[in-house]
C-alpha cells in the first residue's frame, strides 16, 4: 500500500473524516452538526503538527508526505466545507457564487504557497514555524462558529449577508502577505474553550432555520395535516 502509516497522520485523517461527515449533514440541512464537525476538524488540525513532531526519527519523505496530506486535507476541510455551509445558509446568486469561488481559490493559493515555503524551510531547519504568512486557513474553523452566534442578534435574513462578508474578508486575508505569530499553548487552550462554547450554544439554543429545508418540509407537513 502506498503512503506512510503511523500515528503522526492520525489526527489529519480524523479531521478529514469529520469534514466528510459534516458535508453530508449540511446537505441534509443539519447545519448545527456541520458546524460541530468544522470545529472538530479545526481542533485536529491544531494538533496534528505537534503530534507529528513527537516522532524524532521521521525520514525526509515522511515529513514531506505529512506536509502534503495536511494541505490536501485542509483544502477540503477549510476550503470546500465552509463554502458548502455558506451556500446552504444563503450565500447564493451571482454575487454569492463569486464570493464562494474567490474564497476557495484564495484558500488553495494560501495552501500552495505554504507548501512552497514549508518544503524549503524543512530542508534547512526542523521543528515548527513560528509565524504564518497570511491568515491560516484553519482560522475559519474558529471564525464561522463565532459568526453564527450573531443569528441570536440579527433580524431574519441578515445572517446570509454577514456570511458573504465573512467569506470575502477571510479569503482576502488568506492571500495578503503579513506575518501572523502562531499562538502559544495557553492561547490555543483559551481559543478551544471559546469555540467550544460557541458550538454548544449554536447546537442547543439556536433556532435558525435554513430556507430550503423549510420549503422542502412544507409538502410533508401539509400531507400529514390532510391525513388527520
Amino acid at each position: 500500500m502506498i503512503g506512510f502509516y503511523d500515528y503522526t497522520v492520525i489526527a489529519t485523517y480524523i479531521g478529514l473524516a469529520s469534514t466528510v461527515f459534516g458535508m453530508t449533514q449540511v446537505i441534509d440541512g443539519r447545519f448545527r452538526t456541520a458546524i460541530f464537525c468544522l470545529a472538530l476538524s479545526g481542533l485536529c488540525d491544531m494538533f496534528d503538527g505537534k503530534i507529528a513532531r513527537t516522532k524524532k526519527n521521521r525520514t525526509d519523505d515522511e515529513k514531506m508526505f505529512g506536509i502534503q496530506i495536511d494541505s490536501l486535507s485542509d483544502v477540503v476541510c477549510f476550503g470546500i466545507f465552509p463554502a458548502m455551509i455558506g451556500y446552504v445558509l444563503g450565500v447564493k446568486g451571482i454575487f454569492g457564487g463569486l464570493i464562494i469561488t474567490f474564497y476557495c481559490v484564495a484558500a488553495v493559493i494560501r495552501l500552495g504557497f505554504f507548501n512552497v515555503l514549508e518544503t524549503g524551510r524543512q530542508q534547512v531547519e526542523g521543528g515548527g514555524n513560528k509565524y504564518y504568512h497570511g491568515l491560516p486557513v484553519t482560522s475559519i474553523a474558529v471564525i464561522l462558529p463565532l459568526v453564527f452566534l450573531l443569528n441570536f442578534l440579527l433580524p431574519t435574513g441578515m445572517i446570509e449577508y454577514v456570511l458573504m462578508g465573512t467569506l470575502l474578508l477571510v479569503g482576502i486575508l488568506f492571500i495578503v502577505d503579513f506575518k501572523f505569530k502562531k499562538p502559544t499553548n495557553k492561547q490555543l487552550s483559551v481559543l478551544v474553550l471559546i469555540v467550544a462554547c460557541a458550538v454548544i450554544t449554536n447546537m442547543f439554543f439556536s433556532e435558525y432555520h435554513i430556507k430550503h429545508t423549510i420549503e422542502r418540509e412544507k409538502p410533508l407537513i401539509q400531507t400529514l395535516e390532510d391525513n388527520k
